[in-house]
């Protein structure tokens, strides 16, 4: 099945930091070819505390072998082990942030697990670089395509290509 999945990062040295998850996601068992992935944006801190560094965020799809809540369990443990701790308040920094955007067609709302992400249509730093590389997606719960998704939220939002790439 096709999964894609958020990465941002605005503490820290951002850059290696997005560079050792997408690492880490590539080499966990299940993950298989083709590996897509978007081009790294930098966007503003968005409902986190004042004086917060700016993230940078990419999104990566690739076929996973396994079960959603599974590949799930995964992300959070690479999270852990790139120094993100669980127990923190919404919406602060953090060096690494890992979100299962998607899986295939598959609709999930339980404690532990939603998908397609709630919040995926309304956050543009998300839907620019799943654009990139998936324009014509149309994601469980959507009539529109993410490229008509993306051109329909808000445009407040600063989103910008980063310097540096992959």
């Amino acid at each position: 099945m096709r999964a894609g999945v958020a990465l941002g990062s605005n503490l820290g040295d951002r850059l290696p930091n997005l560079r050792a998850a997408r690492k880490a996601i590539v080499d966990l068992a299940g993950v298989a070819p083709p590996i897509l992935a978007s081009p790294i944006y930098e966007t503003e801190p968005i409902g986190c505390e004042p004086g917060a560094q700016k993230f940078l965020n990419a999104v990566l799809e690739f076929e996973y072998k396994g079960e959603p809540a599974a590949l799930l369990e995964r992300l959070l443990q690479i999270e852990q082990l790139l120094g993100r701790e669980r127990n923190h308040p919404s919406n602060v920094s953090r060096n690494i942030d890992i979100d299962l955007l998607y899986f295939g067609g598959i609709e999930i709302d339980n404690k532990k697990l939603q998908v397609p992400h709630p919040r995926l249509h309304l956050r543009k730093f998300v839907l620019q670089p799943l654009a990139d590389i998936r324009p014509d997606l149309i994601l469980p719960n959507q009539a529109k395509s993410v490229r008509e998704l993306l051109a329909q939220v808000d445009n407040s939002g600063k989103v910008s290509r980063f310097k540096d790439q992959w």
